[in-house]
């Protein structure tokens, strides 16, 4: 386990206010002695003023600067903090007097990685501390704070004790093979492990749209030329990204854009109208419309209201994302169908309704299920839930086809052991460095 002094700037450089620093390891509160003046670690956690100085003493900064002294710190080790002013020149400065007074510079996420092996958070917490960082929307953010709270940690120790539960049955009859039925019936072993199946099965059924709110929903607006597509596509983002014209085909290429709707995180895509065309430039922007649509989230299909076909006719056969069909232009009242959503990005009229749906399409089960309630919502959670469902359907055939207990309960082991890793509890060091490699430095 590493415990020398590292060092990082926690805040983004350039012009600000004030710049932070941190420290932690073993010695940092000897480097705050040789460059702090005064150095005042008693009280703890308490802030003072002081002159940050280059061990030759040249003079840096007055800074304000505060000692957490370990275990009771974010790292579990010894924690200096110090607030210079911003800017390029002061925090670089400092990092560099720091550095020389022997700490040296921090990897990407090397705090909150040391936090983790010195038992100050999990696994789990620590990723949802890097996406409480990188929310940019209020569901991501909502989300990445409950599992910080360990919402999600909580419900698989749950699930974990249960799996637990179901061996410590199972070892019965393995210690005791001589009694017939054994004393645990088995409708017990049976609903013990229909429980914990049931529990497995749930959150891993969150995966889908917990993943989609991490990386954000893709949404493909399509539809013919000249359906109001680049004009709602604006009005769902907020600014002018695309060109609007009312000649057919202006938009060639698609366009890719990040957005916030209804509280939830979407990458806005406009893409060329869907049309049969002998223009070469027009075939290959329609081309990859279809790739887009291919790999969508979600579908908005634009259609004007002047009849020009059904959406499966235009969007083709071999589409798996669901569609919600809108009527554009309802500004112009002669062409309202009342049975569709009908909006006007002119006007605004019908964008909230608007909004709302697509929220519901793409993310209904997380809004069914509040933000109580834990969500699974990276790859890696994924994979190892599906692990620990594959295990446990093992076990069950198992036993099912007389396999002795003793090797039955192999799988549930193997169940056991796929929620440790997930929480953390035993994750080796390639697991460690792909979840960090994401963090900035400071964190």
């Amino acid at each position: 386990m590493l415990s020398d002094p590292i060092v990082a700037l926690a805040t983004p450089p350039g012009r600000s206010a004030v710049a932070l620093l941190r420290l932690s390891g073993r010695g940092v509160f000897a480097i705050a002695r040789r460059t702090l003046s005064p150095w005042r670690p008693d009280p703890p956690r308490t802030v003072f003023r002081a002159r940050l100085s280059a061990p030759d003493g040249a003079p840096i900064d007055d800074v304000l600067a505060v000692a957490f002294p370990g275990p009771h710190s974010y790292t579990g080790e010894d924690v200096v903090e110090i607030s210079t002013h911003g800017g390029l020149v002061t925090p670089a400065e400092a990092m560099a007097a720091l550095t020389a007074a022997g700490a040296r510079p921090a990897e990407a996420g090397e705090f909150t990685r040391r936090a983790v092996l010195n038992g100050k958070m999990d696994l789990l917490q620590a990723e949802a501390t890097a996406d409480l960082i990188d929310a940019g929307a209020p569901a991501q953010r909502r989300r990445a704070l409950s599992q910080l709270d360990r919402g999600l940690s909580r419900r698989l120790e749950s699930l974990r004790g249960q799996i637990l539960e179901l061996e410590g049955l199972t070892a019965y009859e393995i210690d005791f093979p001589e009694e017939d039925d054994g004393p645990v019936p088995p409708e017990r072993v049976v609903a013990a492990w229909g429980g914990v199946r049931e529990g497995v099965a749930e959150l891993l059924g969150t995966a889908g749209e917990g993943e989609r709110l991490r990386e954000g929903a893709l949404l493909v607006i399509a539809g013919p030329p000249n359906a109001g597509k680049s004009t709602l596509f604006n009005a769902l983002l907020g600014s002018e990204r695309a060109i609007v014209t009312e000649v057919p085909g202006t938009t060639r290429d698609a366009i890719e854009a990040p957005a916030v709707i209804a509280g939830f995180p979407f990458r806005l895509v406009d893409t060329a109208g869907l049309r049969d065309t002998e223009d070469r430039i027009e075939k290959l922007g329609i081309e990859v419309s279809r790739k887009y649509l291919g790999a969508a989230d979600l579908v908005l299909y634009c259609d004007e209201g002047g009849g020009r076909g059904e959406p499966s006719q235009a969007l083709q056969s071999g589409l798996s994302a669901p569609v919600v069909v809108v009527q554009t232009k309802s500004d112009l009242t002669n062409r309202l169908t009342t049975n569709r959503l009908t909006v006007s990005a002119v006007t605004g009229a019908g964008l909230a309704d608007l909004k709302a749906e697509l929220a519901r399409v793409a993310f209904g089960k997380l809004i069914a299920l509040g933000d109580v309630e834990p969500v699974v919502t990276r790859a890696r959670h994924r994979q190892a839930l599906e692990t620990a469902l594959r295990e446990l359907d093992l076990f069950k055939e198992a036993r099912d086809g007389g396999v002795e207990a003793v090797a039955a309960a192999t799988h549930l082991r193997a169940a056991t052991l796929a929620l440790d890793a997930l929480i953390g509890a035993v994750t080796p060091d390639d697991v460690l460095d792909r979840v960090f490699s994401s963090f900035c430095v400071g964190k």
